[in-house]
């Protein structure tokens, strides 16, 4: 399986009382905004070649709810791109799968699966750029 990176998800209550700390602070830059109601639901912020997310746990329930129970502020999970989702499945077949295959708005092939120790991570084939 090849792994192409991986990012951290930081599960908030809520977005924007903490953008301040990593955009004006640490330097990150967001790229990527969904809003959720009427608020911000999830971010990307990059910066020198590193990645991570901000989603909020209101966010993740409506996204699904397998993968947000038990998910709380302060929690963490990895989100994995890679070059082929079917070699990613058949690599963690023996990892309990809390969100079957699916689809998104943006075109990815994902599946989230949770390890021994009850990390989530979720695996992504992204259409070619």
């Amino acid at each position: 399986m090849t792994m192409q990176k991986i990012t951290p998800v930081l599960v908030v209550d809520a977005i924007e009382p903490c953008l301040p700390l990593w955009t004006e602070q640490l330097g990150f830059e967001k790229t990527v905004e969904v809003p959720h109601g009427e608020r911000l639901g999830f971010v990307i912020l990059v910066r020198a070649g590193m990645e991570l997310m901000l989603q909020t746990t209101a966010s993740l329930e409506e996204d699904d709810a397998n993968l947000a129970r038990g998910m709380k502020p302060g929690d963490v999970f990895l989100y994995a791109h890679v070059a082929s989702l079917e070699a990613a499945k058949a690599a963690t077949k023996e990892l309990e799968t809390i969100v079957p295959d699916r689809e998104t708005f943006y075109g990815a092939k994902e599946v989230f699966v949770r390890t021994g120790d009850g990390h989530r991570i979720g695996l992504a084939q992204h259409p070619e750029a």
